[in-house]
């Protein structure tokens, strides 16, 4: 009985520490680790309300840079990009020279647990873009591949607002 306990204890020790383990030496504190799908039914949590199908809108083209009036609004799209999981695709919203809302329009949602990271993913890639004002943000640790191919449509919707990152 003594054995069993010290061994939960010990479990629970390391849990928590993979938890906590970030992945680089980044000062951008949004890595989290996903846990495994949750079997036999349990709930999980809604796919990312902002993940449309893949037949999501078409990239805007919006006022070329050397036309954008200071203080205007402009909302850009980034083209879709896939990987092995599905397609990623992120809108972003420019007033004057400042990315004001990062939106996301596609993620991966065709499997449940593809579904699932979305939902998790979606929201902390869109606030780190915000913050940081460019493309160059952390991937989140279990959403590598959602991670970078949303950092390519944004950067891509970036270069088309005539931002620099």
């Amino acid at each position: 009985m003594r054995r069993a306990v010290l061994a939960l204890i010990a479990t629970a020790a390391i849990v928590v520490g993979l938890l906590h383990y970030k992945t680089t030496s980044a000062p951008k504190s949004l890595r989290i680790a996903l846990g495994s799908a949750t079997p036999g039914g349990a709930s999980q949590p809604s796919p990312a309300s902002s993940a449309t199908s893949p037949s999501g809108p078409s990239p805007s083209t919006g006022p070329s840079p050397s036309t954008a009036v200071a203080g205007q609004t402009r909302t850009i799209t980034g083209p879709v990009e896939q990987n092995q999981f599905g397609p990623v695709q992120v809108q972003i919203t420019v007033t004057g020279s400042h990315i004001t809302a990062v939106k996301t329009l596609q993620l991966p949602t065709d499997r449940a647990r593809s579904a699932y990271i979305s939902s998790v993913a979606g929201p902390l890639l869109t606030q780190e873009a915000t913050q940081a004002q460019s493309a160059n943000i952390d991937s989140i640790s279990g959403a590598s591949y959602t991670s970078y191919s949303f950092a390519e449509s944004l950067q891509a919707a970036i270069s088309q607002a005539g931002l620099s990152s």
